[in-house]
């Protein structure tokens, strides 16, 4: 029966111990290591890869600390740990995570998975300890760079500039895959272009756009980001960016041929101690883009041929991202050549105020704002958010190109925001990707903010966006009270203006309502400004970064942005403004008024010649045809600008027109055309103003300092 001859088959055959153990320790694939009480080395096999570069019989003997120290583990003091707890418990311990370095020149990392497990008695007498270890260097290296690689793809491209691109990329890739990383481009793809095969065969200049080293993040290159430099024929730079073929220097001499330590770039590399070094086209879309670098300096083990794989798919990622900002920047010069915006310098808005901005990118787009210069030295300070859902793309493109238009007419800005409101109302401007209309769908908000400097005064109207904080002087934080009417395009437009005069200094601090969400629960805005404003910095650009840090919160949902004007004053020193009567005499008066007050400034007499008969034109027009006192106010912005108003109580606006030679009326506009840069008119309470504005030459300064002689 089976029953009865059980015990007979089951019996171990003779000599099948002796066996196993000597498939175990001569035969099997997985190394296995014996350990006694004292934790020294009593047994192992050659199966580890590191084992076999080592004799055993050396080994034999040695403590666990011994062998740690022996193989370099990186941190033994977790081995040790784990084995004398498996010893006291018995409790096995399963895939121990081990990294260790061979003694080969030059040296090989490696990752080993042990399983340890307590040996001992049928009767519980401990006897001390086994490990099973495994090479699992392959596996953990192929996670490590799928999880760079999905990295790559979440980190790389926020945002459509080269410059940041690039230093996301060198971010990424130091010190996960090299100490330190380089990203150089082409000149020509800054500036949107293509670099043509002539073209670079001709020239090639190229411009650090990234650098990242594990020495640290003020750590600078050479060059320095932002800085020009050429590859020289015979270095592997050069060879690389003629061939667009990756090149692979496991091992760096300092004796190679194409090293000169007379030049700065190879006399950094070299003074680094660079031992192996990666070289990578960037390319995407059939156009050579630049060069990534790729150097090993502080971590001992050269690159090999898995990195450069892995290098080179990093790269191809990140030269789709710096085509794309390639790209953008190629339709946006076009766009700004289709405006007209390279036909004239824009005028500054130094007089009225000190700016700095900080924008936080989350990808999701909707924030923006803008800085306006207006006529007579002011300024005007647009926002705008995007509050939910997502616009159509273009609409709010088309948004910021009406405010312009409408800010160039010198409209109030409540008036501004109703006609936005109208333009938003258009079912083809704020629809989302559904094509829902406004009205549904996303909501629009948008701040507009005129100052003046030289009445001090500041007048504000908002469509559903947050009302600016005033910093006082003295740092006294406060809320602009601006009434808020509905969001562009939605309900029934109805926005008040508020006025006010600001002290000299006052800082405006504009923002959306993504940067407010990370304050903590408790404290309060104000609080927290007046915090950041009472700690010395170096510049405002320094106060609005330290600002946008202790309000944003950790990861942005929506781009938030902060806008931080401080405000300036033209004293009496820089304007000057008169009342005449409205009589055919007070042009003859207003002319010698101008005449001696702009010889009073210095200027030169072709502009004070100039100036008084812009002067005697609006002023006539003003006699002809308006009623009331004329004021006239002459500005003198900066060192560059000088405007002219002339200030009536009708609210008809002039109109530019050719005369012919036998008229004789209406050559007034035509000529203040012709002598300034620009003029317009600008509506008022009551009235208008009429406004000339002409660029004044600086002179030519000698070596001596002092005006050349033509």
């Amino acid at each position: 029966m089976v029953g009865e001859n059980r015990s007979d088959s089951w019996a171990v055959p003779e000599g099948m111990g002796a066996a196993v153990l000597d498939a175990l320790f001569f035969q099997s694939p997985v190394g296995l290591h014996v350990y006694d009480k004292e934790l020294r080395l009593m047994r192992a096999n050659t199966a580890a890869r590191l084992m076999r570069q080592v004799s055993v019989d050396g080994l034999l003997g040695r403590t666990l600390p011994e062998i740690l120290r022996f193989f370099d583990v990186s941190d033994p003091a977790a081995v040790e740990r784990v084995a004398h707890r498996v010893l006291e418990t018995g409790t096995p311990e399963l895939d121990v995570r081990i990294r260790v370095r061979d003694r080969r020149d030059p040296p090989v990392e490696a990752v080993a998975s042990a399983s340890v497990f307590r040996l001992q008695r049928t009767d519980g007498t401990v006897l001390g300890l086994a490990a099973a270890v495994t090479d699992v260097t392959s596996r953990v290296r192929a996670e490590a760079e799928m999880q760079l690689l999905n990295e790559a793809a979440a980190r790389i491209g926020t945002t459509l500039d080269v410059f940041r691109t690039a230093a996301e990329f060198c971010e990424l890739a130091s010190p996960a895959l090299a100490d330190t990383v380089t990203v150089d481009v082409y000149d020509e793809v800054l500036r949107g272009r293509a670099p043509s095969a002539d073209a670079l065969d001709r020239d090639q200049t190229v411009r650090r756009a990234g650098f990242r080293s594990v020495a640290g993040p003020d750590q600078q290159g050479v060059p320095g980001v932002g800085e020009v430099d050429v590859y020289p024929l015979g270095t592997p730079h050069r060879t690389v960016l003629d061939t667009l073929a990756p090149k692979l220097i496991r091992r760096l001499s300092p004796d190679a041929p194409w090293v000169d330590t007379e030049r700065r770039r190879d006399a950094r590399i070299m003074r680094a101690g660079t031992h192996s070094m990666m070289l990578v086209p960037i390319r995407a879309r059939g156009v050579a883009l630049g060069l990534a670098c790729f150097y090993r300096w502080r971590d001992p083990t050269p690159f090999d041929h898995q990195d450069l794989r892995l290098a080179q798919q990093l790269t191809t990622h990140a030269g789709q991202c710096l085509d794309n900002a390639r790209l953008y920047s190629r339709e946006r010069s076009v766009a700004r050549v289709l405006s007209g915006g390279f036909a004239h310098t824009p005028p500054s808005v130094d007089a009225a105020v000190e700016l700095a901005r900080t924008h936080l990118p989350a990808g999701t787009g909707g924030g923006w704002f803008d800085v306006i210069p207006l006529s007579g030295s002011r300024v005007a300070l647009v926002a705008g958010d995007t509050t939910s859902g997502t616009s159509r793309p273009g609409a709010i493109s088309e948004v910021r190109a009406a405010v312009e238009a409408l800010s160039d007419l010198d409209l109030p800005p409540d008036e501004i925001l109703h006609r936005l409101h109208d333009l938003a109302s258009r079912p083809t401007i704020l629809t989302d990707a559904t094509g829902s209309e406004a009205g549904n769908g996303p909501s629009a908000t948008c701040l507009c903010l005129v100052y003046d400097p030289v009445t001090r005064l500041c007048a504000a109207a908002s469509a559903g966006h947050p009302a600016p904080f005033l910093v006082h002087p003295g740092g006294e934080v406060e809320a602009l009270d601006v009434a808020a009417g509905p969001p562009l395009g939605q309900g029934l437009a109805h926005y008040a203006l508020t006025e006010r005069a600001l002290p000299e200094g006052t800082t405006l601090m504009i923002y959306n309502t993504a940067l407010l969400t990370g304050s903590a629960p408790g404290t309060s805005v104000q609080s927290l400004l007046s915090d950041r404003f009472a700690e010395p910095h170096p510049s405002l650009q320094a106060v609005s970064d330290a600002c946008a840090a202790a309000l944003a919160p950790r990861r942005l949902s929506r781009d938030a942005y902060l806008l931080l004007a401080r405000t300036r004053t033209l004293d009496d020193s820089q304007t000057k403004a008169w009342a005449f009567p409205n009589t055919p005499e007070s042009a003859g008066q207003a002319r010698k008024r101008a005449v001696n007050q702009l010889a009073e400034w210095g200027l030169s007499q072709d502009v004070i010649d100039d100036t008084a008969l812009v002067v005697s034109e609006l002023v006539t027009n003003s006699v002809r045809y308006a009623k009331g006192p004329i004021q006239l106010r002459l500005i003198r912005d900066g060192d560059s600008a000088l405007v002219c108003e002339v200030t009536d109580g009708s609210s008809a606006s002039p109109h530019l027109r050719r005369a012919l030679d036998t008229d004789e009326n209406g050559r007034g506009l035509f000529i203040t055309a012709q002598l300034t840069e620009r003029w317009g008119v600008r509506p008022a309470g009551r009235g208008k103003t009429l406004w000339a504005e002409r660029v004044v030459p600086t002179a030519p300064v000698t070596d001596r300092g002092e005006p050349a002689e033509e």
